[in-house]
């Protein structure tokens, strides 16, 4: 089969031959990848600065497919189903995962998701945990699918800044792909009252294509408009937008810091504004138990919120994940997604 592999040593990413993967274990489940989405972490890995696997790896934690073969104990799937994996599992016997918090788990977690320390889609076919393997929607096709690992981080985004009553003053910093999906997720709640902020002018213009009559306005356009906003949800991972952030917030105002930033980056904070005007810094790290909250989503959401087209995101051959990654890195687009043949 093909396959996009990472060398962690080298930093190279190239296409490979590698042979079919077998079950071994009575509860593995055999996909053939449809589509596979690159994220941002991606990126961060290949650019070293983001932590994988240190030997080389078949990346892609964002795919979706259809089951192939399955383990004689898997009971959830069958041959033949449309499904979505969820990359991330614990370990299931540490405090963490006891207390409901496996993306805390030191053996589980990140250290052990697909696609980042386990092979994942970014190749014709991937052997994963029947526990991590959800089947779609039947209203809802896989290439709409593909986004349901970034749409169930959000979900445990929501789940955490909430309470969100409609009508609050909303900033997205960044419309990349998790910038574009907070949009459209919080359209189909009811809310309004939503800016979002973003230097790439194409990706401001792209904006109009989702048809949400938000406001989209530039960094320096936020800078002069001296708003204030009761929740703003950081999509850019950018420590100077996440600083200022901080400064724009309303009295019990919550910054949602969403967009992952290189480890290396550090922000400066005012203890005391956080204490005079009662802010709360909430952080959100991947998707723990929301897959399923994250399918009901994406089924409410479907084609009039994930048009690929109007939310940017442009699909490639496998061959082609040169072009792709350049593509993606330079803001052309908001999202490079790799369609296989089925």
């Amino acid at each position: 089969m093909k396959a996009i592999r990472f060398d962690p040593v080298k930093k190279r990413v190239e296409l490979v031959e590698l042979e079919i993967p077998k079950i071994k274990g009575d509860d593995q489940v055999l996909i053939k990848v449809a589509y596979a989405g690159i994220c941002g972490t991606d990126l961060h890995i290949i650019q070293g600065e983001f932590p994988c696997k240190s030997a080389p790896i078949v990346l892609g934690h964002e795919f979706s497919g259809i089951v192939i073969e399955v383990g004689t104990k898997v009971t959830n799937v069958k041959p033949g189903d449309q499904v979505v994996i969820d990359p991330n599992s614990g370990c299931q016997t540490c405090h963490n995962c006891h207390i409901g918090d496996p993306h805390f788990c030191e053996v589980g977690g990140l250290q052990n998701t697909i696609g980042i320390y386990r092979d994942g889609g970014w190749a014709e076919f991937c052997l994963v945990p029947d526990k991590q393997v959800f089947v779609v929607p039947s209203n809802t096709n896989l290439k709409i699918a593909a986004l349901s690992e970034p749409i169930s981080c959000l979900v445990h985004g929501l789940d955490k800044i909430s309470p969100l009553p409609i009508g609050k003053e909303i900033l997205i910093t960044g419309a990349g792909i998790i910038g574009n999906l907070w949009l459209v997720a919080l359209h189909l709640m009811g809310h309004r009252k939503v800016t979002v902020s973003e230097p790439n002018l194409h990706r401001l213009k792209q904006l109009n294509k989702l048809e949400t009559g938000y406001l989209a306005i530039t960094p320096s356009e936020l800078e002069k408009s001296q708003k204030k906003y009761d929740i703003i949800i950081d999509c850019s991972g950018y420590g100077p937008a996440i600083e200022k952030n901080l400064t724009i917030l309303n009295n019990g105002g919550k910054l949602c810091i969403f967009g992952v930033a290189p480890p290396n980056i550090k922000i400066n904070v005012s203890p005391y504004e956080i204490f005079s005007k009662e802010l709360t810094i909430i952080g959100v790290k991947i998707n723990p138990f929301t897959f399923p909250k994250a399918l009901g989503m994406l089924e409410a959401l479907n084609e009039r919120y994930l048009n690929y087209e109007n939310l940017g995101i442009a699909t490639f051959k496998l061959e082609e994940f040169e072009r792709a990654l350049e593509a993606l890195k330079s803001g052309v687009i908001s999202k490079a997604t790799f369609k296989f043949d089925l």
